[in-house]
């Protein structure tokens, strides 16, 4: 007989979230390995005395985490996911018929709070990792990421070029109701027609910037399109890829000028755990003085390569460190003319030959430094950083590390943008991403650690199960030489 079902709702139901959520469900066990009541205190400075409650900090949080967790960009999916998600109600502790906050609440919430509840929260998580023996510390690998920014190019317009661009950048940055009169003179006095860019004229970061996100800088990587970004730094313990450090920066800025800052931070996230770190690895676009200065100062070790304008050696030319100065293949001299900035925070020693001697050379044509003008030779005043770092790179530690770096950091980048929300951040400004990528690494530091107890358990069960079966081989063993024994012989 065929069946029919007929739906008709009940008006009063008996029903229980935890009696619906199986005991191995992803939020059900993190819901029991997070605890976050530690935000209430961290928290209590953003709120008075008197009015309207808040949305509690530990939902909010939660509700942050999911949206990461499942890969969604946008805090009004965030509560429309959550409505139909038992397991979600779970983790954020809220009943069937209980009304979710508002999508906006999240948003007001997120900008309310500072950088500091965020990165409590990363600490939190890492500490956890480093407890479960997950962290060594002793070697990181780091890399940049460009995030797409919640501004489009085609919103971009002209402004001024102002004679010093340090002014104008503090000028933007001094607080919110400066930055928006600046923003509007700047609408009055350089907007050419409409929202698009100026005919027959390449926008850059100095020419142009969008008034919907002035943090925001055009960058590109080959083979992707230009786009408004943020750059992100991640810093990965080799081991066991955990997360250690992530921070946003303007997307104008170079991996090299990011790395000091990165490494401090990162020295105190580790250092609060009793972790030291010993080696950095990176690829080449971290090689400049700064950094490399910056790794001794920490008395690290770096593994980058140096960029392919640094020549360690020149052939034919011997240095001479009491004169400071060279003698070329002809014994002529090239003597000290000065240091000179080359480009911004870089400095080159230069050294001149005599024009008239070297015009008479008959190894001019071959010359390292004969030029149509003058003779000259020209190399950083951090020549013996990167010498240091030469040599350091030659060696096979070196090769098989830089492989290392490659399978370790890029990997856990390619997860936080693809699957983790770090794809497009949908907030405004660059304190505002750099809690979107704090976030984004707070979820997948508690993927690895979930799975680690996971693996643990199995461990543990596998362990039993080998020891069990060697108990029942011997029971039999012993059992059949009991029976042999025995047994009367006829």
């Amino acid at each position: 007989m065929q069946g029919k079902k007929r739906y008709q709702e009940k008006l009063f139901v008996s029903f229980q979230l935890s009696d619906h959520v199986p005991k191995d469900n992803f939020y059900r066990r993190l819901n029991d390995l997070l605890d976050l009541k530690f935000l209430y205190k961290q928290t209590s400075a953003y709120y008075g005395k008197e009015g309207q409650k808040s949305l509690d900090p530990v939902v909010f949080m939660k509700l942050m985490l999911v949206g990461y967790l499942e890969n969604l960009n946008s805090d009004r999916r965030i509560i429309s996911t959550a409505k139909l998600r038992l397991d979600i109600l779970y983790f954020i502790g809220y009943n069937l018929d209980e009304e979710l906050p508002w999508h906006s609440t999240l948003s007001r919430t997120r900008q309310l709070y500072g950088q500091e509840v965020f990165t409590e929260v990363f600490r939190a998580v890492l500490k956890q990792c480093i407890d479960k023996g997950m962290v060594a510390g002793r070697r990181q690998a780091v890399d940049g990421v460009f995030v797409k920014a919640n501004a489009s190019l085609d919103s971009m317009i002209e402004r001024e070029i102002l004679l010093d661009a340090t002014d104008y950048s503090n000028e933007l940055t001094k607080n919110e109701e400066q930055q928006s009169a600046v923003v509007r003179q700047m609408d009055n006095d350089d907007f050419t027609g409409g929202n698009e860019l100026p005919a027959k004229k390449n926008p850059s970061n100095k020419t142009h910037y969008s008034p919907s996100d002035p943090d925001a800088k055009m960058s590109v990587k080959p083979g992707k399109v230009t786009a408004l970004n943020y750059l992100g730094q991640v810093s990965v313990d080799t081991d066991s890829h955990i997360i250690t450090h992530i921070q946003s920066f303007g997307a104008d800025r170079s991996d090299s000028q990011c790395l000091p800052l990165v490494i401090e931070k990162l020295i105190e996230n580790l250092i609060q755990n009793g972790l030291q770190v010993e080696e950095i690895l990176a690829d080449k676009g971290y090689s400049s003085g700064e950094a490399l200065k910056s790794l001794e100062k920490h008395n690290i070790t770096g593994y980058i390569p140096n960029r392919s304008q640094f020549v360690s050696e020149k052939p034919g030319f011997i240095y001479n460190s009491e004169q400071n100065s060279y003698t070329c293949p002809n014994n002529q001299t090239l003597k000290y003319a000065g240091t000179y900035e080359m480009s911004r925070g870089s400095y080159n020693n230069t050294y001149r030959g005599d024009r008239k001697e070297c015009n008479k050379c008959s190894l001019k044509v071959d010359c390292l430094a004969y030029g149509k003008r003058d003779s000259v030779i020209s190399e950083t005043v951090d020549k013996p950083y990167y010498q240091a770092m030469h040599i350091r790179m030659q060696t096979k530690k070196a090769k098989i590390l830089m492989k290392k770096r490659q399978a370790t950091v890029e990997p856990v980048i390619g997860t936080l943008v693809n699957y983790l929300g770090l794809k497009k951040v949908n907030t405004i400004g660059l304190k505002q991403a750099n809690k979107c990528m704090t976030l984004s690494a707070v979820a997948y530091n508690l993927k690895k650690l979930l799975k680690h107890k996971t693996i643990l358990v199995q461990s543990k069960v596998q362990e039993m199960t080998w020891n069990l079966k060697n108990r029942l081989t011997n029971v039999l063993v012993a059992s059949r030489y009991y029976f042999f024994s025995t047994t009367p012989t006829q």
